[in-house]
């Protein structure tokens, strides 16, 4: 990987935690940002580079979220912001819809070559991963002329109301803000690690789905299965092996359309430009958004060119959708992955990831599973000598790693998984650092 750096690529606090400068802003926010808006960390940054946030105080941290999944190539990479800028300089804005342009076209043609799939393929772009779930269910309902949707156990899909309804956690989620869209169905998910039967395989579990879903509501009236290949807010949940294979097939034999949500696992992430690739299964379509642009807002769908332009003109769209700044952004983006082999790096981080924290897990009973693909990584975390959460224990892990200066985020249905995402341009001696503060954390709180 040939990355060069701005800021110092080492963990440094200077001072009081938070600083001076980020109290101040925080008594600001507090007259200012609804309280409904959350943040993970209690100082604001002033600078990014690499695996380093600079905060206004001068702290360096290591990050190891990447704004949740998103600045893969890192938050100011320079061709990246180079790209934004020139495109900045001719147009910021005129609406696709209005007066189109040919970066729009461009991404749709790259993604169409990236995405699993050889057949032809039509993609359209939009700002959030929720509007891209909506979108894709738009089009399968169109598509088949059927309304009902599945989504499954412990499934994010976002905020927005159709996206909170394929939501499974209700808080903070959706708590408070129903009714809710209607002709949506839950059907059970494959939790390895939680199954009640150990011995259960991922073709079993997808039986049980499968006949959940024909008894409850008939594959003749399922417009859209949705599916993260790897889950991600309920808990970087991986599959059994065979359970999405057998999804897509029975999918397929009913004319549903396969949608597999992206959003958080594509572009690299898991290891492979799409999670659906280790998973040899090509969606009808695929949503995604976060890391395809290098931290500019974009999202989008890319899927079978027969259902996309089943819909009427019109249809698909939005004033922002595919931004120029934003597709410039993205293709900038996807060729700093290629060039850097970004999926190869995942699977060094994975590789450094597992040797470490499997070693961990024989001193400590309550690391419950250590799981995930590329730098999807995670810890789940449950009370000693079982396999109940452990919530509270998850969050001390959390707050003393962020005492020493490293970011991590925590997730999971029961909120008792550590989750890492680091940007995939970090160093192996930053990475290494953040490991050690961990791990030091870890034995602290938990053994």
């Amino acid at each position: 990987m040939d990355v060069t750096y701005r800021i110092e690529q080492k963990r440094k606090l200077e001072g009081p935690f938070p600083g001076p400068k980020s109290q101040e802003l925080a008594a600001r926010r507090a007259n200012a940002v609804a309280a409904g808006v959350a943040s993970t960390l209690p100082v604001y940054a002033a600078d990014v580079d690499g695996g380093i946030i600079v905060d206004v105080d001068g702290n360096q941290l290591i990050d190891l979220g990447s704004g949740i999944a998103v600045t893969t190539v890192g938050a100011s990479n320079p061709a990246v912001a180079k790209a934004v800028a020139e495109q900045a300089q001719r147009f910021t804005h005129t609406c696709f819809m209005v007066a189109p342009y040919e970066g729009y076209i461009a991404l749709a043609e790259k993604l169409a070559a990236i995405t699993p799939g050889t057949f032809e393929k039509r993609a359209a772009f939009f700002n959030s991963g929720s509007e891209a779930v909506e979108n894709a269910i738009k089009v399968a309902r169109v598509a088949t002329g059927r309304q009902a949707v599945v989504a499954f156990d412990h499934a994010y899909h976002g905020r927005t109301n159709l996206t909170m309804g394929l939501t499974a956690k209700a808080a903070p989620y959706k708590r408070g803000f129903g009714p809710l869209a209607p002709e949506i169905y839950r059907m059970p998910m494959s939790y390895p690690y939680r199954e009640e039967n150990p011995n259960i395989s991922g073709k079993e579990a997808a039986e049980r789905a499968i006949l959940a879903m024909e008894k409850q509501i008939g594959g003749d009236q399922i417009a859209a299965i949705i599916i993260e290949p790897i889950q991600g807010e309920g808990g970087f949940i991986v599959p059994a092996a065979g359970f999405l294979p057998r999804i897509a097939e029975w999918a397929k034999e009913n004319g549903i359309v396969f949608v597999a949500d992206e959003v958080q696992a594509g572009f690299a992430r898991s290891g492979a430009w799409f999670a659906s690739d280790i998973e040899e299964i090509e969606p009808d379509i695929i949503t995604v958004a976060k890391g395809i642009a290098g931290g500019m807002p974009l999202s989008g769908i890319v899927g079978r060119a027969e259902l996309i332009d089943a819909v009427h003109g019109g249809g698909l769209g939005g004033t922002y959708g595919g931004n120029p700044v934003a597709v410039a952004a993205a293709l900038e983006s996807i060729k700093f992955m290629e060039d850097q082999d970004l999926p190869g790096r995942a699977r060094e981080i994975e590789e450094q990831f597992f040797a470490r924290f499997i070693a961990l897990q024989k001193d400590v009973p309550a690391l419950g599973e250590v799981r995930g693909r590329g730098a999807m990584i995670a810890l789940e975390f449950v009370k000693a000598g079982g396999k109940q959460p452990d919530a509270a224990l998850t969050k001390a892990i959390a707050e003393e790693c962020l005492a020493q200066g490293v970011l991590i985020l925590t997730c999971g249905t029961y909120g008792n998984v550590v989750r890492l995402l680091p940007p995939l341009v970090i160093g192996d001696e930053l990475l290494t650092d953040a490991f050690d503060v961990l791990e030091a954390a870890i034995r602290k709180h938990a053994a």
